[in-house]
C-alpha cells in the first residue's frame, strides 16, 4: 500500500484496553479467524448481539486471499454495521501467526491494531530479535503486538508442526522483558487444527497443562496470555459433516470446561477459527445435501452465516464469558 491507514480511522482499537478489562474481570475476548464477508458478518453481528469485545483475526494466507485494500474496507463497513445492529463493540483487527517484519508492518501501515509475531520456530535469541523489531515499530504507531514462546501441534492455514513443545517458563521473564511485547501467546497443550488428538475409542482429551500456565502467572502477574488452536471442534458439527457427506470421523478439540478454566485465569484472548469453518461447512454441506438443485451461493452461504452468528453467541455466553463485558 502506498498511503499508511490509521486504525482508528477504521473504527478499530487495539487490544490493551480489552485485555485490561478481560484480565480484571476474569474472562477471554474472543479472536475469531475469517476469510470471507459472510465470516466476517457473522462475528461481529454475534458480537454486537452479545455484546461481546471482539478481536477479528486474519492469517497471512487469509490476507491474500481477500486482498489488504479489500480488507480494510470491509472491516471498516463491518464496524459501521454494528451501529446499525444496536450499538459497536470495542474492536481490533489482528494479524494471527505473521512469519516476518515486513509482513507485520504492511498490515500496521494497512489498518490492523494488533499483530502477531510468531517467531516460535526460532532460536530463543532469533525470537527475542525479531519480535523486539516488531514492537519498536508498532509502539510508533500505537499498535498492539503478540509474541509467542512454545510450539502448538497441529495444521491450520500455513501454521503447521508435527510436534508440540510446551513453553518452558523459565524463559518467559527474559522474553517479555527484552522484547516489550504486550501479549504472549503460549503452548499448554492446545493444538491448530481439527484432529487436535488422537484418541482411542473411549478415550478422553488430555488436560490441558494448567500447572504450567499457573507457573508462568506467577512469573509474569498480571501479564496478558493467549492461547492458540482452542477450537472445540464442536461435535454437532462434526456429526452434521459426516451425514451429509463428508469425512471427519476422528476430529477432536479442546473440552469447554477447559477453555473455561482457562478463561478465568490470566489467559484474556482465545483464538477460535476451526469452529467457525466447521459450523460453516456443515450447514452448506446440508443445504447441498437437501436441495442439490441449489446453485445460488446467497442460500447457502445465508444459512451458513446465521450458524456461525449462534456459534459465536454461545461460545461468547457460555464459553469465554465475553457476553454482556461492553
Amino acid at each position: 500500500m502506498t498511503d499508511a491507514v490509521k486504525y482508528s480511522e477504521l473504527g478499530l482499537v487495539n487490544t490493551k484496553g480489552m485485555f485490561m478489562k478481560a484480565m480484571a474481570d476474569r474472562y477471554a475476548v474472543p479472536a475469531y479467524n475469517f476469510n470471507n464477508m459472510e465470516q466476517l458478518q457473522a462475528i461481529v453481528t454475534g458480537c454486537s448481539e452479545s455484546r461481546s469485545p471482539v478481536i477479528l483475526q486474519c492469517s497471512g494466507s487469509a490476507l491474500r486471499y481477500m486482498n489488504s485494500r479489500l480488507l480494510a474496507c470491509m472491516v471498516k463497513g463491518a464496524v459501521e454495521m454494528m451501529e446499525d445492529l444496536g450499538g459497536s463493540v470495542p474492536t481490533a483487527l489482528h494479524l494471527d501467526h505473521g512469519d516476518s517484519f515486513e509482513l507485520c508492518r504492511s498490515c500496521m501501515d494497512s489498518g490492523f491494531s494488533s499483530v502477531m509475531i510468531d517467531g516460535s520456530h526460532r532460536s530463543f535469541e532469533e525470537n527475542i530479535n525479531i519480535t523486539k523489531r516488531v514492537v519498536d515499530y508498532a509502539h510508533e504507531h500505537d499498535v498492539t503486538v503478540e509474541g509467542e514462546l512454545g510450539v502448538l501441534s497441529g495444521v491450520e492455514d500455513e501454521v503447521s508442526s508435527e510436534v508440540s513443545h510446551y513453553t518452558k517458563p523459565s524463559e518467559v521473564e527474559e522474553f517479555v522483558g527484552r522484547t516489550s511485547v504486550d501479549s504472549l501467546a503460549i503452548s499448554i497443550g492446545t493444538s491448530h487444527g481439527a484432529y487436535k488428538f488422537k484418541l482411542k475409542p473411549g478415550e478422553q482429551p488430555p488436560s490441558l497443562r494448567f500447572d504450567i500456565l499457573e507457573e508462568i502467572e506467577s512469573r509474569i502477574p498480571g501479564f496478558p496470555i493467549v492461547l492458540h488452536g482452542a477450537s472445540s471442534v464442536m461435535p454437532e458439527y462434526v456429526a452434521m459433516i459426516n451425514r451429509f457427506g463428508g469425512k471427519m470421523e476422528e476430529a477432536v478439540g479442546i473440552p469447554e470446561e477447559q477453555l473455561r478454566r482457562a478463561a478465568e485465569s490470566a489467559v484474556c484472548k482465545i483464538n477460535i477459527d476451526s469452529d467457525g469453518r466447521l459450523a460453516m461447512t456443515a450447514t452448506i454441506r446440508k443445504v447441498f445435501a437437501e436441495k442439490p438443485g441449489e446453485f445460488d451461493p446467497r442460500k447457502y452461504l445465508g444459512p451458513a452465516r446465521e450458524e456461525l452468528i449462534r456459534m459465536i453467541k454461545y461460545k461468547n455466553e457460555h464459553v469465554l464469558g465475553s457476553a454482556g463485558r461492553v
